[in-house]
C-alpha cells in the first residue's frame, strides 16, 4: 500500500539526480533541484487555485509552504507537502502533513482554556475590578498553565525511532509561540511514522508579504532558530545531515551601571531578555541574573531580547510605581538609537500607530488601528549613508517591539531596522540600541541621567 500524501514524481529521478546528504534546513544555500522541482509543482497548483487559500492574498496574508522529498522502502521517490501553522482556518487539509499534536485531545483542553482566559482578561481590564492585582496573577498562572498542557501534546519524533513532547525538548524553558507548527517539522515527522527516507527540504513563502515586507512570494528561506533551533536537530537524529551554519555568538554578561538601595541600572547585552516570560519563569534574563539582589526586583520597562544598552530595575513595589508614572508623564526618558535600512522622508517626526500581538505569530506584532493598543514613537535623523538612515528614537508608549515595527511599517518610517529577522532582514544583530536614560530619582529627588555607547 502505498503511504498517504506522497507526491510521485513522473518522470522519476535517476539515482544520479538524487542528493547524497540531506542539507541543513538552516542553510540559506538553494535547495536542491529536485527539492525545488517539488516546490515549484507545489506552486503551480497552489497558483491554478487547485488548492484552496482563503485570506492568502489579503495584506500581511502569506504563509510558507514546505516539501520533503522521500524515497519509499521501494525505492520510489515523490515529495509530502506542508504548510505552516493552519490553512484556512484549519490545521488538518488533504494531501498536507498533519500537526504534531492530536486534535481531538487538543479540544478537550484549549476551548475552555481561553474562555477562561477571556474572561479574566475582561475582568483585569474593568477598572471596578476591586483585586485587579490578584486577577493579574490569576491570568498569568493560567497561561502558564495552558501553555503547558498544550505543548505537552506536541509529539516529536526523531530518525532513531525516539519520540520527545515539545514541553521536555525546551526545558527549563517554556517552548516559543509557533514551535513545532512550521512546515518542516510537519514534515520529517509524517516522513518517519510512514517509513519514509527523508532526501532534500524546501520551504518556501506565498500569497502577498508581511505587512513589513521581508518576504516575497515563492522565495525560499532557511527554517528559522528561534522556533525550529531546537526542534529540527532533535528530529533529524539519526539521519545524514550536512552541518548547520555556525550558530549565534556566546551572550554578554550585563554590566552594572548604577545600584543603589532602590534602583538598578544595566547595560543589558543583545540576546538576553530582560526578564523571564510568563511561560518561562526558570528562563535565562537580566532580572534573573541579579534576582539576588533583591527578591522584589522588578524591570520598569523591558527592552526586547535582541536589542542591547540600558535598563532600569527597581527593589520594590513603590519605586517600581514611581518610576513608571514618571515615563507616563514623559518626566523621564529612554532614548534609542538605530540604523535602518535605506532612506526616510523628512528628518523628525512622531509616529502614531496601534499595536497588537499577531495571532499566527505570537513573536511578532501588527499595526491595527481597529483593534490595537494606542503606541507612540518620536524620532530624529541624526545621520544619512547612501544606504542607511541612523535615527535617536523615543517610545512614549511602551509596547513590545514598537519601536521595531513603527521603524518597518510603511505608514511609520517605512524601513527596518538594520538586523531585524522578524520586521526586516536577518543580520549579525538588530542595531537597536538604548543609548541614554534620564529621571528623577523617586527617594532622593536626584535628576539622574546615564548613558551607554552604542557597539555600531
Amino acid at each position: 500500500m502505498s503511504p498517504p500524501h506522497v507526491t510521485y514524481f513522473a518522470p522519476p529521478p535517476s539515482p544520479a539526480e538524487l542528493p547524497s546528504r540531506l542539507a541543513s534546513p538552516f542553510d540559506p544555500s538553494p535547495p536542491h533541484p529536485l527539492a525545488r522541482r517539488a516546490a515549484e509543482d507545489l506552486q503551480s497548483q497552489l497558483r491554478r487555485g487547485d488548492i484552496a487559500t482563503e485570506g492568502l492574498d489579503a495584506p500581511g496574508g502569506g504563509k510558507m509552504f514546505g516539501v520533503l522529498v522521500v524515497a519509499t522502502e521501494d525505492g520510489r521517490v515523490g515529495y509530502l507537502r506542508a504548510f505552516s501553522g493552519m490553512l484556512n482556518g484549519r490545521w488538518h487539509v488533504e494531501g498536507f502533513a498533519p500537526p504534531l499534536f492530536d486534535s481531538a485531545e487538543r479540544d478537550t483542553f484549549w476551548p475552555e482554556g481561553q474562555a477562561a482566559l477571556r474572561e479574566l482578561e475582561s475582568r483585569h481590564a474593568d477598572p471596578r475590578e476591586p483585586a485587579r492585582a490578584e486577577v493579574e496573577h490569576l491570568r498569568a498562572e493560567r497561561s502558564r498553565q495552558l501553555w503547558r498542557q498544550l505543548t505537552d501534546s506536541y509529539v516529536l519524533p526523531n530518525a532513531r525511532g525516539e519520540q520527545q513532547s515539545l514541553t521536555s525538548l525546551f526545558e527549563p524553558e517554556a517552548p516559543p509561540g509557533g514551535a513545532g507548527d512550521c512546515a518542516a517539522p510537519k514534515l520529517f515527522a509524517w516522513a518517519y511514522a510512514h517509513h519514509l527516507r527523508p532526501l532534500a527540504l524546501a520551504e518556501f513563502w506565498w500569497g502577498a508579504p508581511p505587512l513589513t515586507g521581508e518576504r516575497i512570494e515563492g522565495g525560499y528561506y532557511p527554517a528559522c532558530q528561534r522556533k525550529c533551533g531546537r526542534v529540527l536537530p532533535y528530529m533529524l537524529e539519526g539521519l545524514d545531515v550536512e552541518p548547520a551554519p555556525p550558530g549565534p555568538e556566546p551572550i554578554e554578561e550585563p554590566r552594572l551601571v548604577f545600584e543603589d538601595d532602590w534602583l538598578l541600572v544595566v547595560d543589558k547585552p543583545p540576546g538576553l531578555p530582560s526578564a523571564p516570560s510568563r511561560h518561562a519563569r526558570q528562563r535565562d534574563s537580566v532580572l534573573a541574573r541579579f534576582q539576588q539582589r533583591s527578591t522584589e526586583l522588578s524591570v520598569v520597562f523591558a527592552l526586547d531580547a535582541e536589542a542591547s544598552g540600558l535598563l532600569l530595575l527597581a527593589r520594590d513595589a513603590e519605586t517600581l510605581a514611581a518610576l513608571r508614572r514618571q515615563f507616563a508623564r514623559r518626566e523621564a526618558d529612554l532614548r534609542h538609537v538605530a540604523w535602518l535600512e535605506g532612506s526616510i522622508s523628512g528628518d523628525h517626526g512622531v509616529i502614531e500607530l496601534p499595536l497588537r500581538t499577531d495571532t499566527d505569530e505570537q513573536f511578532r506584532h501588527l499595526i491595527d488601528p481597529a483593534h490595537g493598543k494606542r503606541a507612540v514613537t518620536e524620532w530624529q535623523v541624526t545621520e544619512r549613508t547612501d544606504t542607511r538612515t541612523r535615527v535617536t528614537l523615543i517610545p512614549r508608549t511602551r509596547l513590545a517591539h514598537q519601536l521595531r515595527a513603527h521603524a518597518a511599517h510603511p505608514h511609520g518610517l517605512n524601513a527596518a531596522i538594520v538586523g531585524d529577522a522578524l520586521y526586516g532582514h536577518d543580520g549579525p544583530r538588530l542595531q537597536l540600541h538604548a543609548e541614554t536614560l534620564t529621571f528623577t530619582h523617586p527617594r532622593t529627588g536626584k535628576r539622574l541621567t546615564f548613558e551607554s555607547r552604542p557597539p555600531f
